[in-house]
């Protein structure tokens, strides 16, 4: 048992770090408009075993941004996740994690501010899948609602959440309260998430980090 938890706690901690490395590289050339970024998202650990496909593997979910004329792309590719799950891809404004990867303890259950439904992801047979969205995504996603004046507000970070809560039930020993992030507002617990940047605390959606104020903000 000591051995099996030991090798899960280090498939988490590489995810974890690689996810990391590829989010501080995207914010470390983050001085003007990029065409193309690249980063991964880490995985809620409390869920991971919900969603993996075996224990000799982690799971992993690679997204790649890249721009365009009149909108961009974003292409989410997973692998090693268990075959037949469904998850709904949101846009959001805040994450749980520090750049580093440790929770946040200011994060407030389910407060991840402005969300933005972008698609529904399913895992293939072959224990992955492919997810492609085209709308207005680097620098300038965001939401207002003018009836409440909520002023714009950015979505730079991307995550999933469990569609089914039953398909993350067997990871805790409380019942599963739903969420509202799928098309019935009754999602489960979010699965993998993007981290912020290093310095600026802002989600990877932004590459062009105005540095003159503070907190810093993006240039649309």
């Amino acid at each position: 048992m000591t051995t099996s938890l030991t090798r899960k706690a280090a498939l988490l901690a590489t995810t974890v770090l690689s996810a990391i490395a590829a989010a501080s590289a995207s914010a470390a050339v983050a001085t003007g408009k990029q065409d193309e970024i690249k980063f991964d998202l880490i995985p809620n650990a409390a869920f991971v075993d919900c969603i993996r496909a075996d224990y000799a593997h982690q799971p992993k979910a690679h997204v790649t941004v890249t721009r365009g004329k009149l909108n961009d792309t974003l292409t989410l590719d997973l692998e090693w996740f268990k075959p037949g799950l469904q998850f709904d891809l949101f846009t959001i404004e805040h994450s749980p994690f520090f750049e580093d990867g440790t929770k946040d303890g200011s994060f407030k259950a389910n407060k991840f501010g402005m969300a933005w439904y972008q698609s529904d992801v399913e895992v293939n047979k072959g224990r992955g899948g492919r997810t492609q969205i085209k709308t207005i995504l680097l620098d300038q996603i965001f939401g207002f609602d003018s009836d409440v004046n909520l002023a714009p507000v950015n979505t730079f970070h991307v995550g999933f959440w469990f569609n089914n809560p039953a398909d993350a039930q067997p990871c805790s020993k409380d019942p599963i309260k739903p969420t509202p992030f799928n098309g019935e507002h009754k999602a489960g617990p979010f699965a993998m998430i993007s981290v912020p940047g290093a310095r600026s605390n802002l989600g990877p959606l932004c590459t062009d980090i105005d540095w003159s104020v503070s907190p810093a903000r993006c240039n649309p």
